[in-house]
């Protein structure tokens, strides 16, 4: 019993511990803040920050997962809810745009820190992005299943989409194409809709071996 509470109470202090970071990245910025920083708004010692995290780059990359988290539960969500592969295709990514831009717009600390973990290529980035283009493609592979869609490659068709859609979802391209009226996400969206629904070229994103193949 005593080690479960232990364990419960150094589990609330981690997570404190990360909210109090984010409020301080929000403030001041991730690079700007310090170990110190973070401990004297706890009240604790920078020695007992160091007993849940390592350096301060693990401080970093847990309040970027914290935030990350967020936009793969919404995806999720999206993913799990009644309606066609299509509708679900464009509340991802509107849901995923709104995101970032609103990070950009009012948390300019925080858009940063997530712009560095992806110039900077940190593994939670990575683990991120393949998260999401699972989700996609299981939208996908279900308009597939549905006939929404003709039968093809789920896996290759959610690369595509995502990669047509990138500028849209990557903080940066965020940034250099904001006054770059066209195409908006909805013409992109509708763009990669129709691709994905055209029966008539029949397009099945054949896999990389019936390609060489060809």
């Amino acid at each position: 019993m005593m080690r479960t509470e232990r364990e419960s109470k150094e589990k609330d202090t981690h997570k404190l511990i990360v909210e109090v970071a984010e409020r301080l990245f929000r403030q001041i910025g991730f690079q700007k803040t310090t170990v110190a920083d973070i401990a004297r708004e706890l009240h604790m010692s920078p020695a007992n920050v160091y007993r849940f995290f390592t350096a301060k780059s693990e401080i970093n990359e847990a309040v970027c997962m914290d935030l990350l988290s967020k936009i793969e539960a919404e995806a999720e969500k999206i993913a799990a809810s009644r309606g066609g592969a299509a509708q679900k295709i464009r509340n991802l990514f509107s849901s995923v745009e709104k995101t970032h831009r609103k990070l950009f717009m009012y948390d300019r600390k925080l858009h940063d820190l997530i712009d560095a973990a992806i110039t900077e290529n940190w593994a939670i980035m990575r683990r991120h992005a393949e998260r999401m283009a699972a989700i996609l493609e299981q939208i996908i592979a279900s308009g597939m299943a549905s006939n929404e869609f003709p039968k093809g490659d789920a896996a290759l068709a959610s690369r595509l989409v995502n990669t047509a859609c990138i500028r849209f979802c990557h903080p940066r391209l965020i940034v250099e194409y904001e006054q770059e009226p066209e195409p908006t996400l909805d013409q992109m969206i509708g763009f990669c809709l129709a691709a994905l629904s055209d029966r008539n070229k029949l397009i099945q994103f054949p896999s990389g071996e019936e390609a060489e193949q060809r």
